[in-house]
Protein backbone atom coordinates (compact mmCIF):
# COMPACT_ATOMS: atom_id res chain seq x y z
CA UNK A 1 0.00 0.00 0.00
CA UNK A 2 1.01 3.30 -1.11
CA UNK A 3 2.42 5.67 1.76
CA UNK A 4 0.14 9.14 1.97
CA UNK A 5 2.06 12.38 2.05
CA UNK A 6 -0.13 14.88 3.67
CA UNK A 7 1.09 18.60 2.28
CA UNK A 8 -0.80 20.09 5.25
CA UNK A 9 1.42 18.65 7.47
CA UNK A 10 4.10 19.52 5.32
CA UNK A 11 3.34 23.26 5.34
CA UNK A 12 2.69 22.99 9.36
CA UNK A 13 6.33 21.87 9.58
CA UNK A 14 7.53 24.54 7.63
CA UNK A 15 8.99 22.53 5.04
CA UNK A 16 8.25 25.04 2.57
CA UNK A 17 10.20 27.92 4.42
CA UNK A 18 13.43 28.23 1.45
CA UNK A 19 16.66 30.21 1.99
CA UNK A 20 17.09 33.76 1.49
CA UNK A 21 17.30 34.68 -1.96
CA UNK A 22 20.88 35.55 -2.48
CA UNK A 23 21.78 31.93 -1.48
CA UNK A 24 19.75 30.31 -3.90
CA UNK A 25 20.93 28.01 -6.34
CA UNK A 26 19.60 28.17 -9.96
CA UNK A 27 19.21 24.99 -10.55
CA UNK A 28 16.73 24.49 -8.06
CA UNK A 29 14.35 27.08 -9.91
CA UNK A 30 11.86 24.12 -11.05
CA UNK A 31 11.06 23.65 -7.50
CA UNK A 32 10.50 27.00 -6.23
CA UNK A 33 7.24 28.56 -5.85
CA UNK A 34 7.83 32.21 -4.99
CA UNK A 35 9.30 34.92 -3.19
CA UNK A 36 8.43 36.08 0.37
CA UNK A 37 10.53 38.39 2.50
CA UNK A 38 14.10 38.03 0.39
CA UNK A 39 13.47 34.17 0.78
CA UNK A 40 11.92 31.57 -1.51
CA UNK A 41 9.13 29.32 -0.65
CA UNK A 42 9.47 26.37 -2.34
CA UNK A 43 6.44 24.90 -3.88
CA UNK A 44 5.73 21.94 -1.87
CA UNK A 45 3.10 20.27 -4.99
CA UNK A 46 6.61 19.50 -6.52
CA UNK A 47 8.17 18.22 -2.85
CA UNK A 48 5.04 15.44 -2.52
CA UNK A 49 5.23 14.24 -6.14
CA UNK A 50 9.18 14.15 -5.46
CA UNK A 51 8.29 12.23 -2.17
CA UNK A 52 5.62 9.62 -3.62
CA UNK A 53 8.18 8.85 -6.13
CA UNK A 54 10.87 8.22 -3.44
CA UNK A 55 8.84 6.07 -1.59
CA UNK A 56 7.80 3.95 -4.00
CA UNK A 57 11.18 3.26 -4.90
CA UNK A 58 11.91 2.68 -1.14
CA UNK A 59 9.34 0.31 -0.97
CA UNK A 60 10.31 -1.32 -4.33
CA UNK A 61 13.79 -1.70 -3.01
CA UNK A 62 12.82 -3.64 0.51
CA UNK A 63 9.99 -5.71 -1.11
CA UNK A 64 14.12 -7.19 -2.88
CA UNK A 65 15.36 -7.32 0.85
CA UNK A 66 17.67 -4.56 -0.31
CA UNK A 67 19.04 -2.25 2.07
CA UNK A 68 18.77 1.71 1.91
CA UNK A 69 21.88 3.72 3.97
CA UNK A 70 20.46 6.41 5.97
CA UNK A 71 23.02 9.49 5.93
CA UNK A 72 22.45 12.49 8.62
CA UNK A 73 25.30 13.95 9.88
CA UNK A 74 24.34 17.20 10.95
CA UNK A 75 24.07 18.47 14.55
CA UNK A 76 19.77 18.90 14.96
CA UNK A 77 19.23 15.59 12.73
CA UNK A 78 21.18 12.53 14.23
CA UNK A 79 19.13 11.43 16.83
CA UNK A 80 15.96 11.68 14.24
CA UNK A 81 18.05 9.83 11.78
CA UNK A 82 19.60 6.98 13.65
CA UNK A 83 15.92 6.74 15.02
CA UNK A 84 14.39 5.82 12.11
CA UNK A 85 17.02 3.51 10.67
CA UNK A 86 17.28 1.76 13.59
CA UNK A 87 13.43 1.31 13.22
CA UNK A 88 13.62 -0.38 10.70
CA UNK A 89 16.86 -2.00 10.48
CA UNK A 90 18.38 -0.08 8.07
CA UNK A 91 22.20 0.85 8.27
CA UNK A 92 22.94 4.45 9.30
CA UNK A 93 25.51 7.08 9.52
CA UNK A 94 25.16 9.74 11.80
CA UNK A 95 28.25 10.94 13.50
CA UNK A 96 30.16 12.13 10.79
CA UNK A 97 31.11 10.92 7.09
CA UNK A 98 34.61 8.75 7.06
CA UNK A 99 36.33 9.23 3.74
CA UNK A 100 35.60 5.90 1.83
CA UNK A 101 32.68 4.52 3.49
CA UNK A 102 31.69 3.39 0.31
CA UNK A 103 34.26 3.62 -1.95
CA UNK A 104 37.13 2.39 0.28
CA UNK A 105 35.17 -1.43 1.35
CA UNK A 106 38.58 -3.02 2.19
CA UNK A 107 39.76 -0.75 4.42
CA UNK A 108 36.37 -0.21 5.85
CA UNK A 109 35.70 -3.61 6.11
CA UNK A 110 39.04 -4.31 8.16
CA UNK A 111 37.70 -1.61 10.53
CA UNK A 112 34.82 -3.44 11.36
CA UNK A 113 36.35 -6.61 11.93
CA UNK A 114 38.41 -5.23 13.84
CA UNK A 115 35.68 -3.65 16.02
CA UNK A 116 33.43 -7.00 16.44
CA UNK A 117 36.43 -8.92 17.59
CA UNK A 118 37.35 -6.42 19.99
CA UNK A 119 33.72 -6.72 21.25
CA UNK A 120 33.63 -10.51 21.40
CA UNK A 121 36.60 -10.70 23.55
CA UNK A 122 35.05 -7.88 25.83
CA UNK A 123 31.95 -9.57 25.92
CA UNK A 124 33.73 -12.66 26.71
CA UNK A 125 35.72 -11.58 29.29
CA UNK A 126 39.14 -12.51 27.60
CA UNK A 127 40.36 -9.17 27.62
CA UNK A 128 39.64 -8.43 31.14
CA UNK A 129 40.99 -11.48 31.71
CA UNK A 130 44.66 -10.77 30.15
CA UNK A 131 45.22 -7.26 30.26
CA UNK A 132 45.41 -4.69 32.84
CA UNK A 133 42.34 -2.61 33.87
CA UNK A 134 43.79 0.63 32.12
CA UNK A 135 44.78 -1.12 28.87
CA UNK A 136 40.65 -2.95 29.11
CA UNK A 137 39.59 0.86 29.62
CA UNK A 138 41.56 1.41 26.55
CA UNK A 139 40.14 -1.23 24.44
CA UNK A 140 36.80 -0.05 25.25
CA UNK A 141 37.52 3.09 24.64
CA UNK A 142 39.40 1.97 21.44
CA UNK A 143 35.79 0.18 20.91
CA UNK A 144 33.69 3.50 21.47
CA UNK A 145 35.51 5.10 18.66
CA UNK A 146 35.21 2.17 16.23
CA UNK A 147 31.01 2.25 16.86
CA UNK A 148 30.58 5.68 16.53
CA UNK A 149 32.50 6.04 13.03
CA UNK A 150 30.94 2.35 11.90
CA UNK A 151 28.19 1.19 14.63
CA UNK A 152 25.91 1.94 11.75
CA UNK A 153 27.12 0.16 9.57
CA UNK A 154 28.73 -2.57 10.65
CA UNK A 155 26.14 -4.99 9.84
CA UNK A 156 25.86 -3.88 6.34
CA UNK A 157 27.62 -6.83 4.40
CA UNK A 158 26.87 -5.49 1.19
CA UNK A 159 26.50 -2.11 -0.91
CA UNK A 160 23.75 -0.53 -0.38
CA UNK A 161 20.95 -0.08 -2.73
CA UNK A 162 20.21 3.59 -2.05
CA UNK A 163 20.95 5.86 0.07
CA UNK A 164 18.78 8.52 1.68
CA UNK A 165 20.41 11.78 2.65
CA UNK A 166 18.69 14.63 4.81
CA UNK A 167 20.82 17.34 3.86
CA UNK A 168 22.57 17.30 0.57
CA UNK A 169 25.12 20.34 1.30
CA UNK A 170 26.15 19.15 4.61
CA UNK A 171 26.43 14.90 3.33
CA UNK A 172 27.79 16.07 0.39
CA UNK A 173 30.83 13.39 0.48
CA UNK A 174 28.35 10.75 0.82
CA UNK A 175 26.36 11.39 -1.94
CA UNK A 176 29.58 12.29 -4.05
CA UNK A 177 30.79 8.45 -2.87
CA UNK A 178 27.08 7.19 -4.07
CA UNK A 179 27.48 8.90 -7.52
CA UNK A 180 30.98 7.20 -8.37
CA UNK A 181 29.57 3.89 -7.70
CA UNK A 182 25.96 4.60 -9.55
CA UNK A 183 24.32 4.60 -6.40
CA UNK A 184 20.56 5.61 -6.24
CA UNK A 185 20.45 8.74 -4.31
CA UNK A 186 17.40 9.99 -2.50
CA UNK A 187 18.15 13.86 -0.76
CA UNK A 188 16.33 16.32 0.84
CA UNK A 189 17.09 19.45 -1.20
CA UNK A 190 17.06 23.25 -0.08
CA UNK A 191 17.04 25.92 -2.37
CA UNK A 192 20.67 26.15 -2.33
CA UNK A 193 21.18 22.64 -3.00
CA UNK A 194 22.86 21.91 -6.72
CA UNK A 195 20.45 18.94 -7.06
CA UNK A 196 22.77 17.90 -10.33
CA UNK A 197 23.09 13.91 -9.94
CA UNK A 198 20.77 13.40 -7.50
CA UNK A 199 18.17 10.93 -8.43
CA UNK A 200 15.80 11.89 -6.09
CA UNK A 201 15.12 15.26 -5.20
CA UNK A 202 13.23 16.06 -2.23
CA UNK A 203 12.46 19.61 -2.70
CA UNK A 204 12.28 21.25 1.00
CA UNK A 205 13.15 23.04 4.30
CA UNK A 206 16.49 21.05 5.21
CA UNK A 207 16.99 23.50 8.85
CA UNK A 208 13.27 22.25 10.28
CA UNK A 209 13.85 19.57 12.38
CA UNK A 210 10.34 18.71 12.67
CA UNK A 211 9.75 18.47 8.74
CA UNK A 212 12.80 16.61 8.12
CA UNK A 213 11.18 14.19 10.84
CA UNK A 214 7.64 14.37 9.61
CA UNK A 215 9.52 12.87 6.01
CA UNK A 216 11.63 10.32 7.65
CA UNK A 217 8.43 9.21 9.40
CA UNK A 218 7.42 8.44 5.97
CA UNK A 219 10.46 6.53 4.62
CA UNK A 220 9.72 4.15 7.88
CA UNK A 221 6.35 3.76 6.24
CA UNK A 222 7.51 3.23 3.33
CA UNK A 223 10.11 0.62 4.13
CA UNK A 224 7.55 -1.41 6.55
CA UNK A 225 5.21 -1.45 3.62
CA UNK A 226 8.35 -3.16 1.36
CA UNK A 227 9.17 -5.66 4.43
CA UNK A 228 5.12 -6.89 4.94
Amino acid sequence: MAVSVDMKALLEAGAHSGHKTSRWHPKMAPYIHSKRQEAHIINLDKTVEALDQALAFSTDLTKQGKKILFVGTKKQLKEPTKAAAESVEMPYVTVRWVGGTLTNVETVNRQIRKLKDLEKKMASGELESRYSKLEVQRFQEEIDLLNERYGGIKEMSEQPAAILVTDAIEDKNAIKEAKTLHIPIIAICDTNVDPSGIDYVIPMNDDSVKAEELVLSYFVEAIKAGKK
